[in-house]
């Protein structure tokens, strides 16, 4: 993409009220069930991608889990701290597509060396259409036999999907889903299952090293990877940004949290989530009037720098569409993606980090971008795959 592409900007609509899109996607229709029962909305006909991006179809296959390589260091570049995307994208071709077709054999009988994604299709209605889809780093795709997937509720009666981001483990070789009253764990390498009880209404996963954190509105567990012995954790699992995976069993956890003014990075421990600091987010380096409102989705970690979904402030109105990348040390903002106003509230979810430091961003209901913020440049990565999936790192 040159510098003359990277200028065309969104056409802006110049109407006041913004669109109304409900929610059914698992993450922001089960966020309106916590504490203040927020209206936080998201498309259920998502493309939601979960860690490293389309680069894992690169990596060659191993029986063991692969070493991620140590986040790069980013030379600074001119780019401006405020990016749009073009209003084509384009879309080169991509091993995620062979998702669209359907399996051609069962895990049980041909088990992967590595996962690449797992994608759960969705019919008009926004229900499950077929099995869970594993794509391994064959190129063939598997569909997840062993274990039957039913969506989570809470006690108002909100539904989520069972494959959400996170679910996929970052070394492609487990799966995790938070179901009523457990957690199954899947060893995708043999197809083995296992069922982990766990109290209390269940809904998301986050891999961190060698445990799974799980939790619902008021609790989170953190579950052994190995052995499968829990215990609870003071991290939320809605506030949590993923680890990176090249980070050690050691590495802080962070929590994103609060609103506008009171938007704040905590660091906790990663054994038993104890306060280690807490540090306001800033906005000094954004032009006026741009302003971050508040987070929403899952926040993912790469290297130093923190990359999450946003309302935001821009020029036109309070409460645009936003992707933000702050520094992790110190909670400045240092990039932010302007999205607009003319898309379905929550509809645009970061969904992880290559292993180049680019941003893996939803854009439609059924497309995902590439957006590098150091450079501007944004691409297509895939289109057209009506459902929900869940990608290694």
């Amino acid at each position: 993409m040159n510098e003359q592409d990277l200028r065309q900007l969104l056409t802006v609509s110049v109407e006041d009220v913004l669109p109304s899109q409900p929610a059914t996607a698992g993450w922001e229709r089960a966020r309106r069930t916590r504490r203040t029962r927020r209206a936080v909305s998201a498309v259920a006909l998502a493309v939601t991608l979960v860690g490293g991006g389309t680069v894992a179809a690169l990596r060659p296959p191993a029986d063991s889990p692969p070493v991620h390589s140590v986040a790069p260091t980013v030379e600074p570049t001119h780019a401006d701290p405020v990016q749009r995307p073009p209003a084509e994208l384009t879309f080169p071709p991509d091993p995620l597509a062979r998702l669209a077709g359907p399996a051609t054999v069962p895990l049980s009988e041909r088990p992967v060396k590595r996962a690449l994604a797992l994608f759960q299709p969705l019919d008009e209605e926004f229900h499950a259409d077929g099995p869970v889809r594993v794509l391994g780093d064959d190129g063939v795709v598997r569909s997840l036999d062993v274990v039957t997937l039913a969506p989570t509720r809470d006690a108002g009666g909100n539904e989520a999907f069972a494959v959400k981001p996170g679910v996929l483990s970052p070394d492609g070789r487990s799966a995790a889903f938070a179901q009523t009253g457990e957690l199954i764990m899947v060893d995708l390498t043999t197809g083995a299952v296992r069922r982990i009880p766990l109290d209390g209404y269940l809904e998301l996963v986050v891999w961190a090293n060698d445990r799974v954190l799980v939790g619902g509105d008021n609790r989170t567990y953190a579950v052994d990877r190995v052995t499968g012995a829990a215990s609870t954790i003071d991290v939320s699992a809605w506030d949590v940004v993923a680890p990176d995976p090249a980070a050690g069993r050691e590495a802080a956890l962070i929590e994103m949290v609060g609103e506008r003014s009171g938007l704040m990075l905590r660091s906790r421990t990663a054994r038993d989530g104890r306060m280690r600091s807490e540090q306001p987010v800033t906005g000094s380096a954004l032009p006026s009037p741009y302003q971050v409102n508040e987070f929403y989705g899952r926040g993912w970690l790469h290297g130093e720098r923190v990359a999450s979904a946003a309302w935001i402030t821009n020029g036109e109105i309070d409460g645009a569409e936003g992707v933000a990348v702050l520094d992790a040390r110190t909670g400045a903002v240092t990039h932010v993606l302007d999205l607009g106003r003319d898309r379905a509230k929550g509809c645009c979810e970061v969904l992880g980090w290559d292993n180049k430091g680019a941003v893996l961003v939803r854009l439609e209901p059924a497309a995902v971008a590439r957006w590098n913020p150091e450079t501007g440049e944004i691409t297509g990565v895939i289109r057209n795959l009506t459902g929900v999936l869940s990608l290694a790192g």
